[in-house]
């Protein structure tokens, strides 16, 4: 036990390294042998802070604001942390209290003048402009009611040994999809957490243990910073920014679009193609449906070629209806990206509009006509790599309709082409369909050999997910080559114990009294008689 000076030093020392439990820790000591100092109290609370942990921070800040210094005024520092505090646990209209009695009293720290401008911010997120909240005489004397229970004193927390327990896997009440726009690309991280923790899990060992302790930290720090962003900007309120700045962004493309058309709808089919690819699928139909207006009131002579864009609008409205599973809806309009193409003589359109049509038919189980529609694409494909992706999915469609050896065959050209283009990662798919189409035909030993080929190829590429799959269906077909094999000599022993059985009977003499011996000699020797036993 060092002395409190020492470890108040040393808690400073871990914070300087970012090593906030550890700070943590020191400062708790120090504060068991002088509980009044406002530093380690003030100092503690922002570890808290840095950790999440709100209300902690919240509690040492309290603490801390009960004692004056020689001048008889309250430390600023425990102000501006209480300030953090409320406004970290999402008491919004509270903090902006304490962010304005701070700027009061220092109006030179920009941390108040910044807390104040976030608190408003946040409180407009979350209940809309002032001049939208209708105020009631009712009130809310929740706040003065606090005061009243700080009015009571604090009490220093026992400490209480920790008992080990079982750390289960933090779990979120929000879907995923709302969790993944909250976090960012934090979400990831978020994933790979999950991931080792439940690795972890079946591993015993004191290793494994930390290792899922540390993973159930990060995890219980993301879901705390993902309920922080939902109330300081709630899921409605980051849709009604987005819908202002496209608003925006559509006045300023509509008043050049009068300049250069042109250069107006490539950047307007650009901006469609990101809100797919960010899966904002109706906010990408409605500036379809803009882009769509505009186009029809232009002439030929405004827009080059314009029948050509109007088929791209219809085939991101196709796009965007599939990856909404509105299947009627995407046929329909690829369908018409399809009959301008073919009207205009646009073989690259066509090109598309067939490859987005057999997709529709795929995902709606006519795998025959999905296979009929990429035949044509076929012909018009341009490199080896469009041809790759062609051959597998005609593969695939023939396996769904347990035609095997069909879709053995386009496995092998897909196969043939991803060589040609030097795509390993078609090369792997196509290697995989390859071998399934095998086992499907009964070819076990052909598809081992596949099936290994493709482990190799996943091992090469370091995709773990695919190796374990492969690895699982290798060990499957081993398994039936096994069983196989046992079954088949079963039948060879009982195939030659009948053609034993018949051969004995025909090498039986045909006197009764030749007969009558013979049994008479297998009775007496204990033997049962090979018919009987047949």
């Amino acid at each position: 036990m060092g002395t409190f000076e020492t470890l108040r030093d040393e808690g400073e020392h871990f914070v300087h390294v970012q090593q906030y439990k550890r700070a943590i820790d020191s400062f708790t000591k120090a504060l068991e042998m002088k509980e009044d100092d406002p530093t380690c109290l003030v100092i503690r609370a922002k570890c808290y802070l840095m950790l999440g942990n709100a209300e902690a921070a919240l509690e040492d800040a309290d603490h801390a604001l009960k004692y004056e210094d020689e001048n008889g005024t309250k430390d600023i520092r425990a102000l501006l942390v209480k300030a953090e505090s409320l406004y970290q646990k999402g008491d919004f209209e509270t903090a902006l209290v304490y962010y304005h009695r701070g700027d009061k009293l220092r109006h030179e720290l920009k941390d108040f003048r910044l807390g104040i401008q976030k608190s408003q911010e946040a409180i407009n997120n979350s209940i809309g402009e002032p001049d939208s909240v209708k105020l009631e005489t009712t009130g809310d004397l929740s706040f003065f009611h606090r005061q009243e229970e700080q009015k009571q004193g604090y009490y220093k927390p026992q400490q209480k040994k920790e008992e080990k327990k079982e750390r289960n896997r933090p779990q979120t009440a929000s879907d995923p999809k709302t969790t993944k726009q909250l976090l960012g690309n934090l979400f990831q991280d978020k994933q790979f957490l999950e991931s080792l923790f439940d690795e972890m899990t079946s591993n015993n060992t004191d290793t494994g243990e930390f290792v899922k302790g540390r993973a159930c930290d990060g995890l219980e720090y993301l879901h705390s910073r993902s309920d922080f962003w939902r109330q300081q900007k709630p899921m409605y309120a980051r849709k009604r920014d987005r819908q202002r700045q496209d608003e925006k962004l559509m006045r300023k493309t509509d008043k050049e679009s009068t300049g250069n058309p042109v250069q107006y709808i490539l950047d307007r089919l650009e901006q469609i193609d990101d809100a797919i690819a960010k899966g904002h699928y109706e906010e990408s139909l409605k500036k379809c449906k803009h882009l769509m207006n505009k186009l029809k009131s232009w002439t030929e002579n405004d827009v080059k070629n314009k029948e050509e864009y109007v088929a791209n609008v219809y085939s991101c409205i196709g796009n965007a209806n599939l990856e909404m599973n509105k299947l009627d809806l995407a046929l329909e309009n690829h369908e018409k990206d399809l009959k301008i193409a073919d009207e205009h003589d646009l073989t690259d359109a066509r090109s598309r509009a067939l490859d987005n049509i057999g997709r529709v038919y795929a995902r709606k189980g006519h795998y025959q006509k999905a296979i009929d529609i990429w035949l044509e694409k076929v012909k018009l494909s341009k490199t080896s790599l469009e041809s790759t992706w062609l051959y597998h999915e005609i593969g695939r469609c023939y396996f769904e309709m347990k035609k095997y050896q069909e879709a053995k065959e386009y496995g092998e050209k897909s196969l043939s082409a991803a060589k040609e283009a030097s795509d390993e990662g078609w090369q792997l798919h196509a290697c995989v369909l390859v071998a399934q189409s095998e086992v499907k035909c009964g070819e076990f030993q052909a598809g081992v050999v596949s099936f290994e080929q493709a482990l190799e190829m996943a091992r090469n590429q370091k995709d773990k997910s695919a190796e374990k799959a492969i690895q699982n269906a290798l060990d499957d077909v081993n398994q039936q080559i096994v069983s196989g094999v046992v079954q088949s000599e079963t039948q060879q022993k009982e195939d030659k114990s009948d053609s034993d059985g018949e051969k004995k009977k025909s090498d039986r003499p045909s006197s009764s009294s030749s007969s009558s011996s013979s049994s008479s000699k297998k009775s007496s020797s204990g033997n049962v008689d090979f018919d009987s036993e047949v």
